[in-house]
Formats: C-alpha cells, sequence, structure tokens
C-alpha cells in the first residue's frame, strides 16, 4: 500500500484527495511540516511515500506520471514529491531540513512539497521530473489563479495524452501508421480490465508459437492463417508495451519477457517455415539458420555500438551531424526508418510472403533485405566512429568486453597476450577478430567434412581472440569485436553442418544456434537493465565463444554424420538447459530496478 500525505490547508471542492485515492494511495493529512514529517517517519519503510500540497489543481494523469511510475526512486511534480524504498532515506533528511528553523534551501519557494523537491535537487539525489506537456500540474496562489488554472484542466483531455504517449516516440512506419492506431486502444481496453504488460506479452508468444505450427504444415490454407496470426502477435506485441506505458505498470521482468519473446517467436517462426518447406520436399533449413544467423548479429551490432557510446565524452562526429540534419526532413525520416527493416516492416513482409509465395522465397527476401540493412546500418556506425572523437569509459569497455563472451582458453591466452597487445596500433582488436573469424569459417567451408584443418582453424582463432580482447575495449571500432565473433561461431556451427550433408544436422544446428544466441541476448538485458553481465560460472560451463566453437570442431573431425547430428543436438539441449534455467532464476528473482528501453525498433 501507498501512502500520500496532503500537506498545507484543504481547499474547499478539491479532488485532490479521491484522486490520489483512486491512484492506489492512502491518504493522510498534515497541517504544517513538523506533522508532515511524523507522518513520513510512521510510514514503513518498505512503502512507497508521496507528500502533497492540499492546494494542487491539475490532471489525474500528470499525478499518475509524478507518483507512480515504478521506475524512479525519487519523482515529482509541481506541488507534489514521492519517493520508493530507495529514496526514502533522502526524502526524510530533506524533510527534517525543510522542517528546521529557517528551512534547508534558498529557494524561495511557498509550498512544502516543493521546498522538498528543491531541496532534493540541491542534494542531487537524482529526482526524476516526468515531461507534462500540455498536462496542467500547478499550485495556485490565489482563488483567481485557481479558476484559471481549473479551467486550463477542463480545456484538456487528459485521457487523450495518455492515449498518445503511450505510443513509442521512435517507431518503424509499419508501426506507426498500420499498428499502433488502434493497438492503443486496445492497451487501454487491457488495462480497464486488470490484464498486465506480462500477460499480453505471454499471449503474443503463444500466437506466434500457433502461428509457426500452421507454417510447419506445409499448406496453403497453413501459410494463409500463419501470415495473419503472425500479425495478430505483432499488434500484441505493440499492446503489451502500450499497456506498460499506458498504466505504467514496468517492471525488470516485464522487459526481459519482452525483448526475448520477441526473438523467440521470429526464430521459432523460421523454423516453423523450415518444416512446412520440408512437407513439401523443399529443404531451406541452412536459409533459415542463416536467417537468424544474419538477423542476431545484426542486433549484436546494434547493441555493441549503442554500449560503446552511450556513455562517451566528446561523442560528436560530421556523420552524427549529417543525420541529424537529415532527420530535419520529414520524409528522410521514415525512408531511413524503413530500409533498416526494423521488426514491424520485417514481420509485414515475413507474413505476406509466407501468405503468398513459397517458404524459399520468403527467406530469400529475409537474407536480402537483412543483408542490406545490416551493410547500411553497420556502414553508418563505423563512418560515425572514425570520425568522432570519443573517450570512451571502463564501464564501456567492461560491456564490450562481456558481451565478446569469452570463455576460460580466450581469457587465458588474453592474460599472457596482455604485455605485447599494448604494443599494438588501436585497430588490432576488430581487425584481429575480423581475420580470426574469416580464417576459421574458410577452414569449415572450403575443407570436405570430417577434416582437420577446421580444428587447426578453431585454434588460430581462440589465439586471435584472446589477442583481441587483451586489452580494454576502448579503440574507435572496438564495438565490432562482439559481432565478429557471433558471426565466426553461428557461420561455422552453419557451415559445418550443412556439409555433413544428413539428415536432421542443420535442424539440430539451429537449436544450438538458437540457445547460444539466446544467452548472448540475455547478457545484452542484463547489461541494459543495469543487473551486470551473465555470472562469470555460466560462461565458463558453456565454453565462452572460441570454446564452444573448438568442440563443435572436433566433434566433426572425430565423429561420422550421423553421429555428429547427434552430438549438435545434444550439445543444444545442454547449453539450452543451462542458459534457461540461470535466465529464469535470475530475472524471477532479481532486484534490479524496474525499466522500460524504447530501444531499436528491431
Amino acid at each position: 500500500m501507498s501512502t500520500a500525505i496532503l500537506t498545507g490547508q484543504p481547499v474547499p471542492g478539491s479532488s485532490i484527495e479521491g484522486d490520489l485515492r483512486s491512484l492506489g494511495f492512502d491518504v493522510r493529512t498534515a497541517a504544517d511540516a513538523a506533522e508532515t514529517e511524523t507522518l513520513l517517519a510512521q510510514v514503513p519503510g518498505d512503502q512507497r511515500v508521496a507528500v502533497v500540497d492540499a492546494g494542487f489543481v491539475g490532471h489525474l494523469h500528470a499525478l499518475r506520471l509524478g507518483l507512480t511510475d515504478p521506475r524512479f526512486p525519487l519523482a515529482a511534480i509541481p506541488g507534489a514529491v514521492t519517493a520508493q524504498p530507495a529514496g526514502r532515506q533522502a526524502l526524510t533528511r530533506a524533510m527534517a531540513r525543510e522542517n528546521s528553523a529557517g528551512g534547508g534551501t534558498a529557494v524561495a519557494v511557498d509550498h512544502l512539497a516543493d521546498r522538498v523537491v528543491a531541496a532534493l535537487d540541491a542534494d542531487d539525489a537524482g529526482v526524476h521530473h516526468p515531461e507534462l506537456g500540455s498536462l496542467v500540474a500547478v499550485v495556485p496562489a490565489d482563488p483567481q489563479a485557481r479558476n484559471e488554472a481549473r479551467q486550463a484542466v477542463a480545456a484538456v483531455d487528459d485521457e487523450a495524452v495518455r492515449l498518445k504517449s503511450a505510443v513509442k516516440s521512435r517507431d518503424g512506419f509499419f508501426t506507426t501508421y498500420c499498428i499502433s492506431p488502434y493497438s492503443r486502444y486496445i492497451a487501454r481496453w487491457c488495462a480497464r480490465r486488470g490484464l498486465t504488460p506480462n500477460q499480453v506479452t505471454t499471449a503474443s508468444l503463444l500466437t506466434a508459437l500457433i502461428a509457426a505450427g500452421c507454417a510447419a504444415t506445409g499448406t496453403r490454407a497453413g501459410f494463409v492463417a500463419a501470415g495473419l496470426l503472425l500479425i495478430f502477435s505483432f499488434v500484441l506485441d505493440c499492446t503489451d508495451g502500450q499497456l506498460a506505458r499506458y498504466s505504467l505498470q514496468y517492471s525488470t521482468l516485464g522487459a526481459w519477457l519482452d525483448a526475448t519473446f520477441d526473438r523467440a517467436k521470429e526464430y521459432a517462426y523460421y523454423a516453423g517455415l523450415a518444416l512446412g518447406a520440408a512437407r513439401g520436399g523443399d529443404d531451406v533449413w541452412a536459409l533459415a539458420l542463416g536467417a537468424m544467423v544474419l538477423q542476431t548479429c545484426r542486433h549484436v551490432v546494434d547493441f555493441s555500438f549503442n554500449e560503446a557510446n552511450h556513455d562517451a565524452t566528446a561523442n560528436t562526429s560530421p556523420t552524427a551531424a549529417l543525420s541529424d540534419k537529415l532527420d530535419s526532413v520529414g520524409w528522410t525520416v521514415w525512408v531511413r526508418r524503413m530500409i533498416v527493416l526494423p521488426i514491424g516492416e520485417r514481420w509485414a513482409m515475413i507474413a505476406v510472403l509466407t501468405a503468398l509465395t513459397t517458404p524459399r522465397i520468403t527467406f530469400y527476401a529475409l537474407l536480402i533485405g537483412c543483408a542490406f540493412a545490416a551493410t547500411y546500418t553497420t556502414a553508418g556506425r563505423v563512418l560515425r566512429s572514425l570520425t568522432r572523437k570519443a573517450r570512451r569509459t571502463d564501464r564501456a569497455a567492461q560491456a564490450l568486453a562481456d558481451l565478446a563472451d569469452s570463455g576460460p582458453l580466450a581469457q587465458g591466452l588474453a592474460g599472457v597476450l596482455k604485455s605485447p597487445a599494448r604494443k599494438l596500433p588501436g585497430f588490432t582488436a576488430p581487425a584481429v577478430a575480423l581475420l580470426g573469424g574469416l580464417l576459421l569459417v574458410a577452414s569449415a567451408a572450403f575443407t570436405d567434412f570430417g577434416g582437420p584443418l577446421p580444428i587447426i582453424g578453431a585454434v588460430v582463432y581462440a589465439f586471435t581472440s584472446a589477442l583481441a580482447v587483451a586489452r580494454p575495449l576502448k579503440g574507435a571500432l572496438d564495438w565490432l569485436v562482439p559481432p565478429f565473433f557471433r558471426a565466426a561461431e553461428y557461420g561455422t556451427v552453419l557451415v559445418l553442418a550443412a556439409e555433413a550433408d544428413v539428415n536432421g544436422a542443420l535442424p539440430a544446428a539451429f537449436g544450438l544456434v538458437a540457445a547460444v544466441a539466446y544467452h548472448h541476448y540475455d547478457t545484452v538485458y542484463r547489461i541494459r537493465g543495469n543487473a551486470g553481465a551473465s555470472p562469470a560460472w555460466l560462461v565458463r560451463a558453456i565454453g565462452g565463444h572460441e570454446g564452444r566453437t573448438l568442440l563443435v570442431t572436433v566433434l566433426a573431425a572425430l565423429l561420422t554424420a550421423s553421429q555428429f547430428k547427434v552430438a549438435l543436438t545434444a550439445l543444444a539441449v545442454a547449453v539450452a538447459l543451462v542458459v534457461l534455467v540461470e535466465s529464469i532464476r535470475f530475472w524471477v528473482s532479481s532486484g534490479a530496478p524496474a525499466v522500460h528501453d524504447e530501444g531499436e525498433p528491431a
């Protein structure tokens, strides 16, 4: 239960007490600062508490934004301040200072709540001040000002504002114009019936899995149903985020479910298409696995670049300035968002092609579109990195090291190579990561299955991987190291499974890459949620990227094609069990703060 303390003289006809109760607050009243401090001390430390001026006039949604958002320990709007348990100590100190003789701030503020906020801001306590836009939140000084404020409240429909703010401020063309105009109303319908974003997220996952099952039938009716269900799954996918924004139901678990389920839905659908094609006599498992590898590597490029640069200093470049200038021309914004094939456009394309064509054509279109998008975005980011004068932080370097997913072999060699690595040029890390990965994939692609050359390639790859991470990843292009590692590992598994040329090898490889990719996505969302990377024991247990790659090449050399298929299946199951159990344990029991990441519309 949350508690709101109303301070100051009550105003006849004011709705503030009823508004606070409607938001779930137990309302108490205090005549002055001393009584407010006393009531504040009586509220249990594990509860949210708010201090609100009794003369507050404003929209209910303004109060909701200021007092109920779970993401921020401290938040305030004019006339009201709130603290979650993590911010209670700071609020108590500020209140005590305001109750002492002369107050604790030199800012001339008439109302207790605003004086407390001024004191918190002076202490740099990290108070969140939500953007209210056209919403009203004031404490009028006299009856005339009160009447004017009430008229201002009546002139703005806060429900319309609430619905509009439920939609992402930055989204793709298809989502913005074909989904959000009505999905926001579905979100409101869900909120009024007590549904949670996590329930809608789960419904979206189940719908996508049913779509994958329809695609797996291999019939035209099944493909049409799969396309329609995939679009409906995407509508629900948009709805869950809009519901979270509409009702301010943010959580760490919810952010994780939303992010990981998106990948699970898409990749399960790829598998369904491959199964459906197989029923019709067309083997497209290599295309399905290639699409998953390409899409995952695209995401790793996004994640690595953002983590490397989000807290960098002097982070400007002529390329970024040109991008900002292009964004000022309206139509270029939509063109640039569409050509990167974000999730809305991508799923719409997949759904339409599934219903009207064949799985093979669908995968060809997907691979071509994603390859172009990956080339466009990666080239732009390389140019930005080369032209900007950014100084990357230790936190960014650590995030890139965590995303690299180096196992015991690479870490051990990195310790040995640390001293000579310092003497090498700044471009060494991405260069050796790329060269080692190319050598590895080439050694597998240009030799017959079962030969020893891929093992040699994997050993060299382990060495180059260690050299790449032997010093902190603070170079201009060091953010390319994790995606190069992903491409090398996933690509090697794909090539060896294809060369095995035995029924079931590629589906087994698809399962292994999916399990490993889940681990990599899980690491990303832990870092994004400020929850730290995956534990070191987990990385050691599944070998790191270089350890898994070496193991797969050894298995391919020592086993027959049929045995290799069984080994890949067993490895996929083992990795999936370990990473899923640890991931579920962490996110369900995590004490990380509630988050809501708009992220990239990918």
